[in-house]
């Protein structure tokens, strides 16, 4: 089995598209592979307490005008439609996403890959489809109980610092390996691939991956 570590951020929507690619690739052609998600935030200096203005508006204002974000997000928006996903701009406020690497690094420690994977797939619907608020405490146990972990659990842990310093080491360990732009895909801690690659490039990358690995 050819491990795939993906760091990645909930609020990130080449994330979204890149990671259903890949899974995409690695369904066409059948690679044996486990995916464990690790904790990449875009920017940890929005508030943590929700109050954070509308999405639209601050990339606006980061970017200059509104026609450069409309733009943007129109490309994302034909990149998704191929793959199921429903961005719903006008829902989305700026996140900060460090309560879900916590949620997600205990759901990988006490439930293993797949049900981590499970709640990141439903974080990143929730967050782009449904405009959630992901700093949300309730809402994030929710999510969690719809992956299949316990929800009271999930609530203790987001109540405590669990899970906190592995957040923050992660951080630094992503800094430390040059890692500065998600998604970002280390497969074995050998080989690292950037950006959403299309699901062709994907395939072509997995077979020459698996060749690599075979033979090194």
């Amino acid at each position: 089995m050819m491990k795939v570590e993906i760091w990645s951020d909930v609020a990130c929507p080449w994330c979204y598209v890149g990671t259903l690619r890949f899974e995409r690739a690695v369904a066409e052609t059948g690679a044996d592979v486990e995916v464990v998600y690790r904790p990449f935030e875009l920017d940890p200096s929005v508030p943590r307490d929700g109050d954070a203005p509308p999405l639209v508006e601050y990339l606006a204002a980061k970017f200059g005008s509104r026609e450069r974000v409309a733009a943007a997000h129109a490309r994302l928006g034909e990149a998704g439609k191929e793959l199921g996903i429903d961005f719903q701009w006008s829902k989305m406020r700026r996140a900060n996403t460090f309560d879900c690497h916590r949620l997600l690094t205990w759901a990988l420690e006490t439930a293993g890959a797949e049900t981590q994977r499970a709640l990141k797939k439903a974080m990143l619907r929730a967050y782009f489809t449904e405009g959630a608020v992901m700093t949300d405490h309730d809402v994030l146990a929710d999510l969690a109980a719809e992956a299949g972990l316990d929800r009271g659990e999930a609530a203790t842990v987001l109540g405590s610092d669990r899970c906190a310093a592995e957040v923050r080491a992660a951080r630094q360990e992503a800094h430390g390996n040059g890692i500065a732009a998600v998604p970002t895909f280390v497969v074995e801690g050998q080989f690292m691939l950037q950006g959403a690659l299309e699901t062709e490039a994907w395939v072509r990358a997995l077979g020459h991956l698996q060749r690599e690995l075979a033979t090194g």
